[in-house]
């Protein structure tokens, strides 16, 4: 039997907003190919959240598109049609458990994104959406200005009347995420938003992210400056590296920094060890167990305020002996001590490169894109789903939620055009 070359619809792209676009139109009756140039589906999405799957987050809408900065608000029309609690209902369906973590993170309660991916796979093809893999999309087909076909990289051409772009960003392109689809979208006209990594580790100056390698701070509050003004703050963990500095924290502020960086911004991050005190309390600490226990050496009062891997590191930094006696330590230390432990300083000169990013930055411009259906405004019949977009928002569940509404309202909107 000859292979079948012409469909309704042909979406680019089998991750999450594409398997979730695909899905959705031949639901409403569309004959769909889903085009995956990976061996399997949803590759990114197998290692999304280490893995666990960081599906949604339960907060209020509004901070919800908060979260994605200034693009966020071309998300609210999509957010309107298929937002958190419609995901919740449809994972319900597919059977899937979920649990809510701290800051709103909903996770599958198996805390396995390789049996959500193959719960997502599984439902698409039971809505008799088409899946070829193996198959790389090479060039989208015009005529008078709208969608007839797409060619493949090995020669073949697929017509049909409308396409979904859900090619993924330029990050982690092991899973298939290359950056085909700004290419693609480039050729027909389209703006593309300068591409750059977000949820990035960072890099550092100096030696003292190297000597604390491997020590993950909890319960931190760590603040952006930029030129010496506060930028951004948040609280959490943050891990240091041989390179510099990562964690929730660290990503979730990267995307600016990596911004700043490109603006010739001095850039440091300033950490707060103990939060939980203000700088008067702090004080009235230190100087009670200085006094309690005079005798003692430095490196034990340290120790009862740091993990173990901070102390030489705090003490060069104070400019205090570790062997030092508590009760010869005078008032000028111990300020520099409290305005270490308050705001322990690391200068930032870089970040990792683009492919180990967690989400790319930047993409298909915004504003040649319609928010209500996801449709081109320069190309009848193409549509955009995911992280193609210039769309990029901070750790937490909520990147993976604007790939699956913009997918489920590129879908219904491809469906309503074709059967118009």
């Amino acid at each position: 039997m000859a292979e079948k070359t012409d469909f309704q619809l042909i979406v680019i792209g089998a991750g999450p907003a594409g398997l979730m676009a695909a899905g959705r139109a031949a639901s409403l009756g569309v004959d769909t190919l889903l085009l995956e140039k990976m061996e399997q589906p949803g590759q990114k999405l197998r290692i999304t959240g280490k893995g666990r799957c960081n599906l949604t987050n339960i907060c209020a809408q509004e901070e919800f598109i908060q979260h994605f900065g200034r693009e966020g608000r071309f998300l609210r029309q999509a957010f309107a049609r298929y937002f958190s609690q419609d995901l919740l209902n449809f994972m319900d369906a597919l059977h899937v458990k979920t649990q809510t973590e701290r800051g709103g993170r909903v996770f599958p309660a198996g805390e396995d994104a390789n049996d959500i991916t193959q719960k997502l796979i599984g439902w698409a093809a039971a809505q008799a959406v088409q899946i070829q893999t193996h198959t790389a999309v090479s060039t989208l087909l015009l005529e008078d200005q709208a969608i007839r076909a797409v060619k493949t990289a090995d020669g073949k051409t697929f017509s049909c009347q409308a396409v979904i772009l859900a090619s993924g960003g330029a990050s982690f392109s092991h899973t298939g995420s290359s950056g085909d689809g700004y290419r693609m979208a480039a050729e027909i006209g389209h703006t593309i938003v300068s591409i750059r990594p977000a949820l990035v580790p960072l890099k550092s100056s100096g030696d003292v992210c190297q000597r604390l390698q491997g020590l993950t701070l909890h319960n931190v509050e760590v603040r952006l400056l930029l030129d010496g003004k506060v930028g951004f703050k948040d609280f959490g963990e943050m891990l240091f590296t041989h390179f510099g500095v990562s964690g929730p924290v660290i990503l979730s502020m990267s995307g600016k920094i990596v911004d700043a960086l490109r603006e010739k911004k001095k850039v440091e991050i300033a950490v707060d060890l103990k939060p939980a005190l203000d700088e008067a309390k702090l004080d009235a600490r230190l100087l009670r167990d200085m006094d309690a226990h005079g005798k003692q050496y430095f490196r034990t009062l340290l120790d009862g305020l740091l993990p173990q891997k901070m102390i030489p590191v705090m003490a060069g930094r104070c400019g205090i002996a570790l062997d030092k006696p508590c009760h010869q330590i005078n008032a000028q230390e111990r300020g520099h001590l409290l305005q270490q432990l308050k705001d322990f300083r690391v200068e930032i000169n870089g970040h990792l490169p683009l492919d180990a990013a967690m989400v790319t930055a930047g993409g298909i411009s915004l504003k040649e894109v319609d928010p209500r259906s996801m449709q081109s405004r320069l190309v009848q019949g193409l549509y955009f789903a995911g992280e193609v977009l210039d769309l990029a928002a901070d750790t937490g569940g909520y990147n993976l939620q604007a790939a699956f509404s913009t997918g489920w309202l590129a879908g219904i909107s491809a469906a309503q055009q074709i059967s118009d």
